[in-house]
């Protein structure tokens, strides 16, 4: 499969490695652009592109870069893509780094903002791992206690499509619904970035709760940002896991 990647950060240059390594033909772009993203691209092992050659030719298209980023996009980026191109929004909103955004502030999901913003429908996935997950936590699928990932979206071919690179990687999915339920597994929600199987990942994002979601993503975030020293892997894990008094997985 041909996959056009923007953003080559730690959720987006993690992507790109596993696509690879799964034997897909993989182009990025980021914000850097030249000798940078050259580097880039040959350290991550795939073609460097301009933002406006990545989406074409391609089969899947998948948008990894701050909320905020989305708006600087350039103007009908997706106007000569063809219809049936699958766009994958990995994105997730935190207001300290993508100021106050009015109409995610007031509850639009955030995913039909970012389609609403593309002009084009999106699918929803890769945003409820960490990168160090995604990175380290993949394992064969059959194996016991094999992470999930949760996925929303309209158009059930394209979540197939999707469920297949996930699996590639080394992931199990659970399918949330349409994508004006992603909310489910956005920040604030027993879904996000607490590692969870199949099983336990079903019942977290039955779980979630969309008017205490931002109250509690806010609070996560002041906690890291209040400690003296960067937080470890599993001690994100923990926090994010002890926000739910019904999450199957507590913290120690």
């Amino acid at each position: 499969m041909k996959i056009g990647i923007i953003g080559t950060g730690a959720i987006g240059g993690t992507i790109a490695k596993k696509m690879v390594i799964a034997g897909h033909d993989v182009k990025v772009t980021n914000t850097d652009g030249g000798e940078k993203l050259n580097a880039r691209a040959k350290e991550l092992g795939v073609n460097p592109s301009s933002i406006e050659d990545v989406v074409r030719n391609v089969d899947l298209i998948i948008l990894s870069v701050p909320t905020l980023a989305i708006l600087s996009l350039p103007e009908n980026l997706f106007s000569n893509a063809p219809s049936e191109v699958v766009i994958v929004d990995t994105t997730n909103y935190y207001p300290f780094r993508d100021g106050e955004i009015e109409e995610l502030k007031n509850g639009k999901v955030e995913s039909i903002w970012v389609s609403e913003q593309l002009g084009r429908p999106v699918i929803k996935a890769f945003n409820n791992l960490l990168a160090e997950t995604l990175i380290n936590g993949g394992k064969e699928q059959g194996a016991e206690n094999r992470i999930a990932m949760a996925i929303s979206g309209d158009n059930e071919q394209s979540k197939k499509i999707i469920s297949s690179l996930a699996n590639d990687a080394g992931y199990d999915v659970v399918d949330a619904g349409s994508l004006s339920e992603s909310w489910r597994h956005q920040p604030g929600t027993p879904a996000y970035c607490t590692e969870l199987d199949l099983k336990d990942l079903s019942h977290a994002l039955l779980d979630a709760d969309k008017d205490k979601a931002a109250e509690i993503r806010d609070f996560v975030i002041s906690k890291f940002m209040d400690g003296d020293a960067p937080a470890s892997h599993q001690e994100v894990v923990n926090l994010n896991r002890s926000q739910f008094a019904k999450n199957p997985k507590t913290a120690i």
